[in-house]
Formats: C-alpha cells, sequence, structure tokens
C-alpha cells in the first residue's frame, strides 16, 4: 500500500524520502499555535520532516487542522500519535508509534499499541509504520508525568535501555526524550555508544545552533520543537545549519 494524498493520488515523496537519512525534524504539536507565515518559514529552513505530535488535547480535529496547514509544503510528515483515539494516516507519510520503555506502566508499552490494532481491525498500513523506543527523561515533562516514567536514570541504565530497545527488541529507531529541557550530553554520547542498528532521536531544548551541534554529535536525528513556538520560525534554520 502507498501512501496517499487528500486526493487519493499516490504522495511520492513518501516513496523517494528515506527517514533514516533524516538529520533534523521539526516536531509541531495540535494543541498549540504558530503565527502568521510560520509554517512556510519553518518549510524553507531546511527542516527534513515535519512531525505532528503532542501529549495533552490532542485530537482528530485538531491534527487535522494542521495537517491541512502543513500539507501544501514539500516536506515528509509524519504523524507521532499520543494514543489510539487520534491517530491519521490519510496524508500522512509515516506513522511513527512510540513505546516507553522506562515506564512503569505496560500501558505506554503495548497497551495503547494493543487497542489501536483492535480498534482498526486490520486496516493498518504497516509498512508505513515505524516503532520507536522512547527514553523519556524530563520528570516535569507533560509526556513524563503522563507515561509515569522513571526519568532519575544515569548513563549506564541508559545504555542498558538503549541496548534492550535495540539489540533485544529491535526498534528502528531510539528517541532520547529530554522534551521541554536541555538534557545531559553525556547521556546522550553513552546512549549512542550502546547503539548498533538503530537510529537514534534526540529531542529537548535544542533552541540555539549550539545546542542543536552539541547533541547532533551523538544524535543521528535532533528534534526541534518548543523553540519554533517559544521563540519563533527564525530559530529552526540555525539548528539545521548547525547538523546539515
Amino acid at each position: 500500500m502507498c501512501p496517499v494524498n487528500e486526493e487519493g493520488a499516490p504522495n511520492v515523496l513518501a516513496i523517494t524520502m528515506k527517514w533514516k537519512d533524516w538529520v533534523h525534524v521539526t516536531k509541531l504539536d495540535p494543541d498549540k499555535q504558530l503565527g502568521a507565515g510560520d509554517i512556510g518559514a519553518i518549510a524553507a529552513s531546511g527542516t527534513d520532516a515535519l512531525m505532528l505530535s503532542g501529549t495533552l488535547n490532542v485530537t482528530e480535529e485538531n491534527l487535522s487542522a494542521l495537517l491541512k496547514e502543513v500539507k501544501a509544503y514539500d516536506l515528509p510528515i509524519v504523524m507521532e500519535p499520543a494514543g489510539p483515539e487520534a491517530v491519521l494516516m490519510k496524508g500522512i507519510d509515516h506513522v511513527f508509534v512510540p513505546s516507553v520503555m522506562n515506564t512503569t506502566d505496560v500501558t505506554w508499552i503495548v497497551g495503547k499499541h494493543r487497542a489501536w490494532v483492535q480498534m482498526q481491525k486490520g486496516k493498518i498500513p504497516w509498512e508505513y509504520i515505524v516503532p520507536e523506543a522512547y527514553i523519556v527523561l524530563n520528570p516535569v515533562s507533560s509526556v513524563g508525568k503522563v507515561t509515569k516514567a522513571v526519568c532519575d536514570l544515569d548513563a549506564d541504565a541508559v545504555a542498558a535501555y538503549v541496548t534492550v530497545a535495540d539489540r533485544y527488541f529491535h526498534f528502528p529507531i531510539v528517541y532520547i526524550e529530554y522534551s521541554g529541557t536541555f538534557g545531559n550530553p553525556e547521556i546522550v554520547k553513552a546512549a549512542s555508544n550502546a547503539i548498533d542498528n538503530s537510529i537514534l532521536y534526540y529531542g529537548g531544548g535544542i533552541n540555539s545552533a549550539e545546542r542543536a551541534a552539541t547533541m547532533g554529535k551523538f544524535a543521528d536525528t535532533i528534534v526541534v520543537g518548543n523553540a519554533v513556538y517559544d521563540q519563533g520560525a527564525a530559530v529552526l534554520k540555525a539548528t539545521v545549519d548547525a547538523v546539515q
């Protein structure tokens, strides 16, 4: 099955663009508002893809509204669902599905996923689904609280989770998520050293070229989200230039 746009035509970009080659992804939250012209500036920044993702108040309605805004630009679009209640697949190039490795609640490892499969009743285009192993490290973040993540992990513990995700479960992506705060580069370095086959994503607190370069030394792909809303889309190009 090939991804299609809303008119039903094949999405050629989804076929030709390889997500494993991305070095910079911009995360857009359906529950937040961008200024006039910001999406055009984001698209022109050089970022490799747009990820539609949020933890709180994500609905099919606000996801669809955001998708409508971004779909005009020539960029891959990834949906990263917070739960099975609001998952878009039409007009999306990939669905990145997180499992939180360091949660104390199995719901966030496999429970939401089982519910999604039951809801979809065999209609999931598996060839465009990309599982992510999340390691959440900011205890005061929404994702940390909602998923009941154990965040006070040292570098050895994070590296062990990375190895389990990569070598045992064979997740295509391991995502170090500091969600809103800049993380410890030594922990991200330990994660990078532990990884073998998976692609390493880093997200959290990247709001400057310097921070992008710091985490870009260790992560294959950096994700910039809050900075776009806090500082405007102009900050994005500096982070793109730092890693490309």
